[in-house]
């Protein structure tokens, strides 16, 4: 089960590092899921890819996980209102099915629930 949870933990971190690396990618997609009563949006989408590379990365490396995980779950409930605002709006995204963009809120959930297992060692 060890092999299993080291393996998962750095699926998990290698997926963080790809999605915040994609904030500079493709930061318009980004942009477009901001809500407009946020400020700064391009100061957040670098913000928040800048946290996810470091988070996953961390995740990466045993002694700073715990720490990984909590920063994880909490970049990820920071980040909801953002998804909501995609579901909500999905004249944003043609190339997206609304119905894709509802399942994202749950998927968050998921992710938290993921991040969750390496909370303790």
């Amino acid at each position: 089960m060890a092999t299993f949870q080291k393996v998962t933990r750095a699926l998990f971190g290698v997926f963080f590092i790809a999605a915040g690396l994609n904030h500079f990618i493709n930061p318009g997609f980004y942009l477009r899921m901001m809500p407009a009563y946020l400020p700064w949006h391009a100061g957040l989408v670098a913000v928040s890819g800048v946290a996810e590379v470091v988070l996953g990365g961390a995740l990466l490396v045993s002694r700073f996980q715990v720490m990984a995980a909590w920063g994880s779950i909490a970049l990820l409930l920071a980040v909801f209102p953002a998804n909501v605002n995609m579901a909500l709006h999905p004249e944003l995204y043609p190339t997206i099915s609304p119905t894709a963009l509802w399942l994202r809120l749950p998927i968050q959930g998921l992710l938290i629930a993921w991040a969750h297992r390496y909370t303790r060692r």
